[in-house]
């Protein structure tokens, strides 16, 4: 085997966001084991409306809104025309009522507080069309998504063609007229998937999504007793970091075949290293899956002079599953390889994600 020289991973092979919505049949043949959450048709629905649910994302692109009566039409024929020309679309609705009274400002002479009507009474809908799914706000594949849809002259923007107030005419309402040789999405910008909770970005828990990504798997990492485990091999939907082909962008298909692909690698080294002795675990969420060793309440331990020192069994893992330390000593980095399956040429230790109480 000839020694491995691993580039940098560009952040793109960290940014899957919904893992595995429309995958190829041939990838959906090879995961029996899969959840069955973790696939949907790939037909497009002329009656849908694509509703934007809290799996997706966490991040996208506001496309463009629609309001008033249609909006909902509108919307609608718009996102099945960007799913035809395989852009995943969403829409999201909200509702506004202007009609009742409102808070104003100080008091009445009896001293309760006064009330304000809005000048236009009336109930308004939104429809928000949005492009996903992307893993962070800096996500290339997301930039590279904005940058197309702002671009795009779809025809459902073309012209009249909708009966509600679409966003290009919002634009003339606050000061923004058309801009020659642009799009009529040109203003489109990314957003957090409004439908998660406030605090997801913060959080330690693990969220309802990635919980029912892992409730199959009989070893899973959320099982795991300890604080800390120690990752020795890392699936991110590519064996190779090809250049050319992340320059030219990935097919959405193949890339969530290669998904699919990771996820059985993740669970097929969990079963070898099961079999080996080692206690595995594996874990899937929304940008990858991982699969680790052991279970630890704490990273050290105390030395000889009461000097933290790194856990007796961090060591031995890292020594008996990383890299060759002979050929390592020598500066050549030589992985460890499971069933014909590549290992990281680091182990770490890592926080081993909490799931709530009786989660299964």
């Amino acid at each position: 085997m000839k020694p491995v020289t691993f580039p940098k991973a560009p952040a793109w092979l960290l940014a899957v966001v919904v893992i595995l919505a429309a995958v190829a049949p041939e990838a959906r043949g090879q995961s029996g084991w899969l959840p069955a959450s973790w696939f949907s048709q790939g037909e497009v629905d002329t009656k849908a409306m694509y509703p934007l649910a809290e799996r997706d994302g966490p991040w996208l692109v506001l496309a463009t809104t629609f309001r008033g009566e249609g909006a909902r039409d509108d919307a609608r024929r718009l996102v099945q025309e960007l799913r035809r020309t395989k852009i995943k679309a969403y829409t999201h609705e909200k509702s506004f009522d202007y009609t009742g009274s409102q808070p104003g400002l100080g008091l009445n002479p009896d001293g309760t507080p006064k009330k304000m009507r809005y000048a236009n009474a009336e109930q308004v809908v939104e429809v928000a069309v949005l492009v996903g799914d992307f893993a962070s706000f800096d996500d290339p594949r997301g930039q590279k998504m904005l940058a197309k849809v702002k671009s795009l002259r779809p025809e459902a923007l073309a012209g009249n063609s909708g009966k509600s107030q679409s966003f290009s005419d919002f634009r003339k309402m606050i000061g923004l007229e058309r801009t020659a040789g642009k799009g009529p999405m040109h203003l489109a910008f990314v957003i957090p998937n409004p439908l998660l909770p406030e605090d997801y970005f913060s959080r330690q828990q693990v969220d309802r999504f990635v919980l029912d990504m892992n409730a199959d798997v009989t070893h899973s990492l959320l099982d795991c007793p300890g604080l800390y485990s120690v990752r020795v091999a890392t699936f991110t939907g590519s064996g190779t970091f090809d250049q050319k082909a992340i320059a030219a962008g990935e097919d959405d298909v193949e890339l969530e075949g290669r998904l699919v692909e990771a996820a059985e690698k993740a669970h097929r080294l969990t079963a070898s290293l099961r079999k080996a002795g080692w206690e595995a675990w594996e874990y899937h969420d929304r940008e990858s899956s991982i699969v680790c060793i052991g279970s630890l309440d704490s990273k050290t331990v105390p030395g000889p002079q009461g000097t933290p020192t790194i856990h007796p069994e961090i060591v031995r893992i890292v020594r008996e599953l990383g890299p060759d330390p002979t050929r390592l000593a020598t500066g050549v980095v030589l992985p460890r390889t499971v069933d014909g399956i590549m290992l990281d040429v680091q182990p770490a230790p890592i926080h081993v994600p909490q799931a709530p109480e009786g989660w299964h």
